[in-house]
């Protein structure tokens, strides 16, 4: 068995050669470090491919990433020597690798550093910012001679020359004096406006609907932003899986570019879940059924449902189902950027001063202004059956819902930087009744990571709500404000902060104001902590802070994270206000508290 063993080891490849090294003098640490991590050589070491074969493809690389690496710093005169036990790896047949490798050794000299001397490049359109750095006397990194050249190339482009080229280019390094001359002439080419959008593959998608959502704007003078913008609204729909804009080889006799469109189509359904727990309110459900192309023109029909309150210490549970159809690009006269939707959702609501079944029908317009800033405006009708303190009562309302949505953060379940801002207001119309107004509410988050990692993020979240004109006795429950619970004040019970009509009975507020922080520090790549502290208020009146009561509670959390966010665990306890349990409360969901 040792015979045979041997045998075998001695006939193998050899799996590994032995030494890599790097020889760089009187070169700054900072290229040192450069050539190290751009070289083939140190990747194939890194990653076990270190046959005698893997061993001479990676160097014949690195000759010219070495060399490249060099002119991308400004040195043109450099040299690059790789021997292989002590063999010029340039200078090895092909047919003769060797089997095994033991010793490598890269050697890198610099040479002089090169500066520029002309720096011509013309005609530039106007508005056009070159590199900074390509100029007379700065160093001539090689990077900055393309910069300039896609600068001059997109300055013509934004002004509607889509065909602008580089028509002459003479770069000539003069290593006398150590200098690089650059010469460069741009060919605007004739203005061009946008021609036919043309689909170039089958699509589940109707071509007419494709071209309506894509909203290219056809006889307008050429734009490269109006093709992100293609992009950007085909993406957006989740119908496509991969969305391709390029433009014609050659334009049309007419002076219009045509551009072709490749989709590819994702599945067009999907499904998901939730879950979230607490060890007073219970277990809370929620999932959702979508199809993301439900008439062939893209549209989006989502259905979900949810389940709260599912624990012994309430006596029913609250329950919801929804569906939402949205149309993109519906209105052709409102553009491309703005989409209908039609809505229906049935809910049942067993709160702590209240019960509710209601049906709400809403349609209406969404807008999208960037990708982080839309709108949506309404109309809906809701009919409610209502049992509180105050008895059984009908509500018949037709509401205008408005909402701004504007949300700047890195990520949505684990936001490290950036800033969160969610506006509604809803004005509604009490047809059987006097209880005429408007709901107003506000979230805004904001997020502000430290080092370099954003491994500690401070987080701070405050909320804000009011009913304005009708008074507190003729406003449906639902619209009226509570504190405590997970998504306000955690320690405190659920909705336990409440307006006290007297005599036992008791209400929701008008006014509401949430505040809340966090510290989030991260604990390796998987754990992390959090120390957090929330405030609420409920007011009576219809203005924030005033005409009410206070109540908080503080608590840790601990985060690990997930393919899908971040699973959170968070113990609270009261720090002021009244606290009806009397003991500590547990929450445990998905994604950060805010």
């Amino acid at each position: 068995m040792a015979l045979g063993l041997a045998l075998c080891l001695a006939s193998g490849p050899a799996a590994a050669f032995d030494s890599l090294n790097f020889s760089t003098p009187a070169m700054d640490e900072d290229l040192r470090a450069q050539i190290k991590s751009n070289s083939a050589l140190a990747a194939a070491q890194d990653e076990g491919r270190v046959t005698g074969q893997d061993a001479l493809a990676a160097a014949l690389s690195d000759y010219g990433i070495l060399v490249e690496t060099l002119y991308a710093n400004g040195y043109y005169g450099g040299t690059v020597s790789i021997l292989l036990d002590g063999r010029e790896a340039s200078d090895i047949p092909l047919l003769s690798t060797p089997d095994m490798v033991n010793t490598v050794v890269v050697t890198v000299t610099t040479g002089p550093k090169f500066k520029f001397g002309n720096t011509r490049l013309q005609p530039l359109a106007p508005g056009t910012e070159l590199p900074e750095g390509f100029a007379p006397t700065s160093t001539a990194r090689s990077g900055l001679i393309g910069d300039a050249a896609n600068a001059a190339i997109d300055g013509w482009r934004q002004l509607g020359h889509a065909k602008a080229e580089l028509s002459r280019q003479q770069i000539t390094a003069n290593h006398t004096n150590s200098r690089i001359d650059v010469d460069m002439i741009v060919a605007p080419g004739p203005e061009l406006r946008f021609g036919r959008l043309v689909t170039v593959n089958d699509s589940a998608v109707r071509t007419a609907a494709q071209r309506r959502i894509a909203g290219l704007p056809n006889g307008e003078r050429f734009d490269p932003d109006e093709l992100t913008e293609v992009t950007r609204r085909l993406t957006a729909t989740g119908a496509f899986s991969s969305v391709t804009v390029t433009e014609a080889e050659t334009a049309n006799p007419d002076g219009t570019l045509d551009i072709e469109l490749r989709v590819a189509d994702a599945k067009p359904r999907r499904f998901g879940f939730g879950a979230e727990i607490s060890s007073l309110e219970g277990l809370a459900l929620s999932s959702f059924w979508m199809h993301r192309n439900f008439m062939g023109g893209a549209e989006r029909l989502r259905i979900e449902g949810d389940i709260s309150d599912i624990s012994n210490n309430t006596g029913e549970i609250d329950a919801g189902l929804s569906a939402r159809l949205e149309v993109p690009a519906a209105i052709a006269r409102l553009g491309p950027d703005t989409d209908a939707f039609f809505q229906a959702a049935l809910s049942t609501e067993n709160e702590p001063t209240y019960s509710a079944d209601s049906l709400e029908l809403t349609a209406g317009l969404t807008r999208r202004f960037n990708e982080d800033l839309s709108a949506e405006i309404g109309l809906g009708l809701i009919y409610s059956e209502t049992d509180d303190d105050l008895g059984h009562r009908e509500f018949l309302l037709f509401t205008m819902p408005l909402s701004l949505t504007w949300d700047k953060r890195d990520n949505d379940l684990d936001p490290r930087s950036g800033w969160y801002v969610g506006t509604e207001l809803t004005p509604f119309l009490d047809i059987d009744g006097p209880g005429d107004g408007a709901r107003f509410y506000a979230d805004l988050r904001g997020y502000y990571g430290l080092g370099e990692n954003k491994g500690t993020v401070l987080a701070g979240r405050v909320q804000a709500g009011s009913v304005m004109g009708s008074e507190l006795t003729e406003t449906q429950p639902e619209f009226l404000f509570y504190s405590g619970g997970a998504g306000t004040v955690r320690g405190q019970p659920y909705q336990s902060l409440n307006v006290d009509l007297g005599g036992g009975d008791e209400s929701g507020g008008r006014s509401f104001l949430g505040l809340s922080a966090e510290i989030r520090q991260d604990i390796g790549e998987t754990w992390g902590l959090v120390a957090f502290a929330d405030a609420g208020f409920i007011g009576e009146g219809s203005t924030p802070g005033s005409d009410g009561d206070w109540h908080s509670g503080a608590g840790l959390g601990l985060r690990y994270q997930t393919g899908i966010g971040p699973l959170r665990l968070d113990v609270a306890a009261p720090t002021g206000g009244s606290n009806d349990t009397g003991g500590v409360q547990l929450y445990l969901g998905i994604g950060q508290a805010f």
